[in-house]
């Protein structure tokens, strides 16, 4: 990508229509990246829009290549019941959001949804007398919000989960407790539901003259204010396979969100936006046992700990194995497994005294410091799966090290931010409004969860912004279950 202005440049005089490209160059909105989040504005933008010229660019020659591909990510839906580092705001806030994927669930026709979405058992395991006390407390408080838990003692976690209440077939020593979603959706392939969300897309616009277009194997260099447009390069990307004889172009977009995980702050940055946020970026391992568990097990967060307590989850594209972790392992690369993105993370690190002042902060936390140099032993060959055992035994107590293998290959990176200007570490996502009609999306996890929601929020934007016809009455319908809002969910057939 080349190397934009460093400061924004001034909205330019509207330019006149005989300047702009030949008609197929042009497009009303462009949507850059094609990871859930992209894939799941494309959807919003056919099915209750009308906006008529779209098209989504993946510089990779598939979908959901990095941080949405299965083997990539935790395959939750991250509802806020069993996350015990989300408040209730947050939990109660995500929650909307995250059931908007079992809304649209419904649309699909059942052989799609089956490989989008897995029903099983979930809960929060608390271990010990203080995290038992905690549990009992967050249920009192929550389940008024949340009608589907169940408080769970001992007995009745070895009902749902044998393994970890049972020890040798004996009850476990420590005092037990957990908070338990009996069977809901719980479990995503969010490889598969990228692909469905551009299925469904296209369904949408067939037997109109609308344009949708999803254009793979095609990177993204310059974005530049073009009148009230932008002007776009894109080239084909080295080695894709779906660009051979495709030449570099540009287009013209009348609105454009980029969806690209860390490289969205990559790319704002390279034009002077969101100068104010570094990247600390947090990569996860995993091990793989046989099938211990029935359904996904978590344990209660440290609150000390800016980073995910280790869980348990049958993995949704390995049947007759659980997959645990993740591991925390700060991690100078944009991508997993790509090390040249090393000099991409140096690019948006923007290091000086205020980024060097969140580390000391986490640093000089005893928890937090033993934390991140234990997962650094993590990724040790011959020490990883002892080291590992030891917390793995907290969810199953008779796990024996010739269970565990280290599942390689498995594993991204979460791009968490660092604010500058306030000196702390963001634990959320972020939306850098560049310009009216420009917006990079950073989403780390739950970013897969809340894409639904996330693209409401852009279309709200690009209406706004376009004038063009929107179907909230009928997304609020289909997506948010808003039963107000006129008769049940359409059903649109996806061809499996």
């Amino acid at each position: 990508m080349s190397a934009t202005p460093d400061t924004p440049a001034p909205d330019p005089a509207p330019i006149h229509p005989a300047q702009l490209d030949p008609p197929s160059q042009d497009v009303d909105v462009l949507i850059v990246g094609g990871g859930v989040c992209g894939t799941a504005l494309l959807f919003e933008l056919a099915r209750y829009t009308d906006v008529g010229r779209i098209l989504l660019v993946e510089r990779y020659d598939a979908l959901a290549r990095v941080n949405s591909k299965a083997t990539n990510n935790s395959q939750t839906i991250h509802c806020g019941d069993i996350e015990t580092n989300y408040t209730l705001e947050k939990a109660v806030r995500v929650k909307r959001t995250a059931e908007m994927i079992v809304h649209y669930a419904d649309l699909l026709d059942p052989a799609t949804r089956d490989r989008c979405v897995f029903r099983t058992p979930k809960m929060v395991l608390g271990v010990g007398e203080k995290e038992c006390a905690f549990l009992r407390e967050r249920f009192a408080r929550f389940s008024p919000h949340f009608p589907a838990m169940e408080l769970l003692d001992q007995e009745q976690i070895a009902e749902w989960e044998p393994q970890v209440a049972l020890l040798n077939g004996q009850p476990r020593p420590e005092e037990l407790v957990a908070i338990g979603i009996r069977r809901t959706y719980t479990a995503v392939d969010y490889e598969e539901l990228s692909a469905s969300f551009v299925a469904q897309a296209e369904a949408a616009v067939a037997g109109t003259d609308r344009q949708l277009t999803v254009q793979l194997g095609t990177s993204v260099g310059t974005i530049t204010p073009e009148g009230d447009a932008f002007r776009v390069a894109l080239a084909p990307t080295p080695g894709c396979s779906s660009a051979a004889g495709e030449v570099a172009r540009s287009v013209r977009a009348r609105h454009v969100v980029v969806n690209a995980g860390a490289h969205s702050l990559l790319m704002a940055q390279r034009m002077g936006y969101g100068l104010e946020y570094s990247c600390l970026p947090v990569a996860g391992s995993f091990y793989f046992t046989p099938d211990l568990l029935q359904g996904k097990v978590y344990t209660v967060q440290n609150d000390k700990l800016p980073f995910a307590a280790i869980h348990g989850d049958p993995d949704v594209r390995a049947p007759g194995k659980t997959r645990f972790g993740p591991t925390a392992l700060l991690l100078p690369l944009l991508e997993r497994y790509k090390p040249a993105s090393f000099w991409e993370f140096l690019k948006v690190l923007r290091l000086d005294w205020a980024v060097l002042s969140v580390f000391w902060q986490l640093f000089r936390i005893a928890d937090i410091r033993n934390y991140i140099l234990k997962n650094l032993l993590f990724e040790v060959p011959w020490l990883r799966r002892r080291l590992f055992l030891a917390d793995a035994r907290k969810i199953v107590p008779g796990m024996q090290l010739r269970d565990l293998s280290f599942a390689e290959g498995y594993g991204g990176v979460r791009p968490q931010l660092i604010d500058k200007i306030n000196r702390k570490l963001m634990l959320g996502e972020a939306s850098i409004a560049a310009c009216p009609g420009l917006v990079f999306n950073v989403t780390p996890s739950p970013g897969g969860t809340c894409c639904l929601g996330n693209g409401a929020r852009d279309v709200e934007a690009i209406v706004e912004r376009l004038g063009c016809r929107f179907d909230r009455d009928r997304l609020a319908r289909e997506l948010y279950g808003d039963a107000a809002s006129g008769a049940a969910p359409e059903q649109v057939v996806v061809a499996g």
